[in-house]
């Protein structure tokens, strides 16, 4: 009897403990899930005007308690030639696409089946939707969840909505985030009073905000500047959905 109740009580132990472990599964499934679903729930709720999202870095930077500087400025407070600069430097198609720029993202991945380095084809509601929900460095399940998340983000917002939100969350340096701390840190001017050289300097920094300082640029980016510039100047058919 000894035995027979033994076996029963181990039995009995196993089941529970696969039975709790189906628990801790089925948790771990519905939070992934609450996970994959939360950006597309904020993409709506970034809706509302009156709300200013904060990027993963920025949150980064407050668990590591070393603070930032961001100071949120509407979409009309921004230099339009500033726009314009980190669209021709950005994403010149910014307003013809729907999230995706599916002709640069075809050559991406042809590139990568040949062997082939990669180039940038990161758009700029892609390049918001990672500051916003993802996180730096190139892989392609970062990738994977960056393109619906683009295109949903392009689909609910309207072009000036997601303009002013990148422009508010992108990186220009260490602890700096948003295009006013970035005006006044590098040029002692508020976003609405840049000049077309201003602009365009701190456009070409955006790809590597780290290493290219807007405010003491070296030969090689003022050369960037300089045709940033230039294109800015001729972007008008470009620009038509920021601009009547």
């Amino acid at each position: 009897m000894d035995i027979i109740s033994e076996k029963r009580e181990e039995g009995e132990m196993s089941a529970g403990r696969g039975s709790a472990l189906r628990r801790a599964g089925r948790r771990l499934l519905r939070l992934g899930l609450f996970l994959l679903l939360l950006p597309y729930l904020l993409v709506f709720l970034y809706l509302v005007e009156f709300i200013h999202p904060v990027s993963t870095l920025m949150l980064r930077d407050l668990v590591f308690l070393r603070g930032y500087d961001r100071q949120w400025v509407e979409f009309e407070e921004i230099a339009p030639i500033l726009v314009q600069s980190v669209m021709m430097s950005e994403d010149g198609q910014f307003c013809a696409h729907t999230g995706v720029d599916w002709v640069q993202m075809r050559g991406v991945v042809e590139d990568a089946l040949e062997g082939e380095q990669t180039r940038g084809a990161s758009t700029i509601p892609m390049q918001t939707v990672k500051n916003l929900y993802l996180w730096n460095g190139r892989s392609f399940v970062r990738k994977a969840l960056e393109v619906p998340l683009a295109i949903a983000a392009d689909f609910v917002w309207s072009k000036r909505r997601l303009m002013e939100i990148y422009l508010n969350v992108a990186e220009w340096g260490e602890g700096i985030y948003g295009i006013e701390a970035a005006a006044r840190h590098y040029f002692g001017v508020p976003a609405a009073k840049l000049s077309r050289r201003q602009a365009a300097l701190l456009a070409v920094a955006l790809p590597n905000p780290i290493d290219r300082n807007a405010g003491k640029p070296g030969r090689g980016l003022r050369r960037l500047a300089a045709v940033i510039e230039r294109r800015a100047s001729q972007s008008r058919d470009y620009i038509t959905c920021l601009y009547d």
